[in-house]
């Protein structure tokens, strides 16, 4: 669990996202890094459980630093006011599809997939999807996951209008067909990110998403290029 605490941190930091603040509080980011780092700790605990795959993963590979990219952002604000972990084979900057935690203030959520995927990643999971639709429909319709998910998330400019090149409009998957990012996410309560009960709640999350990331994963170590 993360502390009031560094809740309260990041409270404070989004009011005064300055470097100035920010070195004045330094000692307060490092408390809640720790944090962070023991939250990765934990979940990789339970998920390799379920999930072999991780089991070689280790925690310092699953946070994101504090630091914002600014180079091509408007907002220059230095820091962001979140903290996240993701866990997948290879780490957080691989391709393979990931269980992702992120913790806000009245943002906090939990989930799991490929976000926005590279052409090449992006034309495998396709062909999985056309292949395979009726096996990906049974992974999203099962009562479980239709308990914490709504299917894919509709990001704006994630998904295409019209069929991707190669597929038909009336393709049973074209739904998903037209999907540019492949994320599944669910709403978490404030209280429950301060609470002792957080890893076995966002484990038993991420237990859910399991099937649909051996589909995602299996479509990413294909060998083949893409093409149907």
């Amino acid at each position: 669990m993360i502390s009031t605490e560094s809740i309260q941190f990041l409270k404070e930091l989004r009011l005064n996202n300055n470097r100035s603040w920010f070195d004045d509080n330094r000692y307060r980011y490092e408390k809640l890094k720790a944090e962070q780092l023991q939250l990765a700790s934990d979940l990789l605990d339970a998920i390799v459980k379920f999930d072999p795959a991780l089991e070689q993963l280790e925690a310092k590979d699953c946070i994101f630093r504090i630091y914002r990219d600014i180079r091509f952002s408007k907002d220059k604000t230095p820091y962001k006011t979140h903290i996240s972990v993701i866990l997948k084979s290879g780490g957080k900057n691989s391709q393979w599809s990931g269980y992702y935690l992120h913790i806000e203030e009245g943002q906090s959520f939990a989930g799991g997939g490929v976000w926005m995927p590279e052409r090449l990643q992006l034309h495998k999971i396709r062909r999985e999807i056309h292949f395979f639709h009726d096996e990906l429909k049974t992974i999203l319709e099962d009562r479980d996951f239709k308990k914490l998910f709504a299917g894919f998330d509709k990001d704006p400019g994630a998904q295409l209008s019209r069929p991707p090149k190669g597929y038909d409009a009336n393709d049973p998957a074209i739904e998903y067909l037209k999907l540019k990012s492949f994320t599944v996410t669910t709403p978490l309560r404030d209280d429950l990110i301060t609470s002792p009960d957080l890893i076995k709640v966002v484990a038993d999350i991420f237990r859910t998403i399991y099937p649909l990331q051996r589909f995602l994963n299996r479509a990413l170590a294909s060998d083949e290029n893409g093409g149907i």
